[in-house]
């Protein structure tokens, strides 16, 4: 997610999913939608969990996406002490392989423009559009 909601200090939040590749650049980012819409949800929204099990797409995903299936692949639920050693060396697999995504994601967010949004969606849309143009001129 790009852009966090923000309940707390009242704003409409917004949610716009990334796509992060194994090198960490972020070739593909989604229109934004209201934030009170769930991470699985704007996913399927956007035809993302589609595409990837279509394609056999191997993809690594929060905990956000349970229950999406197909190629995605998500760490188990549950606290640490009473997870069993193959799923703690699971979720430890899979938190290497996603601090690759998470600091791709990190970057853009670190900006100080998308920190706050007060506008439609669309301007957010619009707004998603030019920070991944400049992240990935940036990055190559």
């Amino acid at each position: 997610m790009l852009v966090h909601p923000s309940g707390i200090d009242h704003r409409h939040g917004m949610n716009v999913q990334v796509i992060a590749d194994p090198l960490g650049r972020l070739p593909w980012a989604s229109p934004a939608l209201p934030g009170v819409v769930h991470d699985i949800e704007a996913a399927r929204t956007h035809g993302i969990i589609d595409a990837l099990t279509t394609e056999d797409i191997p993809c690594w995903a929060d905990k956000a996406y349970q229950g999406a299936g197909g190629s995605i692949r998500v760490p188990y639920r549950g606290r640490w002490e009473t997870l069993s050693t193959g799923q703690q060396t699971h979720n430890r697999s899979d938190a290497r392989i996603r601090a690759l995504g998470e600091q791709a994601v990190a970057t853009p967010e670190s900006w100080r423009l998308p920190r706050k949004p007060r506008c439609s969606t669309t301007r957010i849309t619009d707004l998603a559009k030019a920070i991944l143009t400049r992240h990935l001129a940036a990055s190559s």
